[in-house]
């Protein structure tokens, strides 16, 4: 029986609990990319379960990290540019408060996170 912060394969819960087994990288390209005091650190790479860009944000030395499968890069990218382009068309307007949707109205919420709701939830990826 799993304990109160073990899953049911004696797992435990969340993900920054303790490290992961190390799984040797390749990396296959680098880019950086300064922006005002943050440097963007992007590394495609590939291990045993595939390749994925992982994204490392550096802010006077404190790195967070994300990680997105080479599955979903080009609508990774493709959400990126949406975001971007519509930032810079509305470059001019106050902020409300409220975000919106792709037509212009305040986004209802599910209750659920975002990534619940576009996507089912869970994580996928590999790194």
């Amino acid at each position: 029986m799993a304990s109160h912060n073990q899953s049911e394969d004696g797992r435990p819960f969340g993900g920054g609990g303790g490290r992961r087994p190390h799984v040797e990288e390749n990396t296959l390209r680098t880019a950086e990319l300064k922006v005002e005091r943050k440097l963007f650190l992007f590394a495609l790479k590939e291990n045993i379960r595939g390749r994925f860009l992982r994204i490392t944000e550096d802010v006077g030395g404190r790195r967070d990290h994300i990680i997105v499968p080479a599955s979903g890069l080009k609508e990774f990218a493709q959400v990126i540019q949406e975001l971007a382009e519509w930032a810079e068309a509305n470059a001019g307007e106050a902020v409300s408060g409220e975000p919106k949707d792709e037509a212009g109205e305040e986004a209802q919420d599910s209750g659920q996170p975002d990534s619940a709701a576009s996507d089912g939830g869970g994580e996928t990826g590999a790194g």
